[in-house]
């Protein structure tokens, strides 16, 4: 598939088969993170494979959505201020737009896979650290639940609303 169609193509999926996850598709899902760029590619990120039944129960517990127990696994996005760039001129620290990049390559890497999710922003970041001590100095940006999608999912009618180009395009 072509790029271009795969960003048209992707979509937030919410419902998910019974069908598990190969651990190979995971595995180039991950590899996808951590080929996205970072800014002077310092890297102050760390993604966060959770499949097991006790992490799968303990991370579904963070988020107010019962769809996500349904997933074959969660990966987990943040960054740290730690050793990222630093923009000289403001002191604009990139950890945050890292973390971001690499959690789009996820994204898209799923959806290439065949596989379904949906960027999760909504959850309780301190429950999460509290229940996954790992992730403590991370900000947390992102949880992907992963799975085949079910057979009657389909994207929301909201996935197809678009602005005009003219209002998020300014040609200087």
């Amino acid at each position: 598939m072509q790029f271009s169609e795969l960003v048209k193509a992707r979509y937030s999926c919410r419902k998910f088969s019974d069908k598990p996850v190969e651990d190979e598709k995971l595995n180039a899902i991950l590899d996808a993170g951590i080929s996205a760029p970072t800014a002077k590619n310092v890297q102050p990120v760390k993604i966060w494979l959770i499949k097991s039944p006790e992490a799968l129960a303990k991370i579904t517990s963070c988020a107010p959505f019962a769809w996500m127990h349904n997933a074959s696994a969660v990966i987990a996005v943040g960054g740290t201020e730690e050793g990222a760039f630093v923009r000289p001129s403001d002191g604009r620290n990139f950890e945050d737009v890292d973390a971001a990049i690499v959690a789009t390559h996820i994204m898209l890497a799923i959806h290439d896979e065949g596989l379904g999710s949906t960027w999760v922003g909504y959850f309780d970041a301190p429950k999460t650290k509290e229940l996954f001590p790992e992730m403590n100095g991370y900000d947390l940006v992102a949880l992907f639940p992963v799975g085949y999608p079910a057979d009657d999912v389909k994207p929301a009618d909201r996935h197809f609303i678009r602005k005009d180009k003219s209002e998020m395009v300014k040609c200087l």
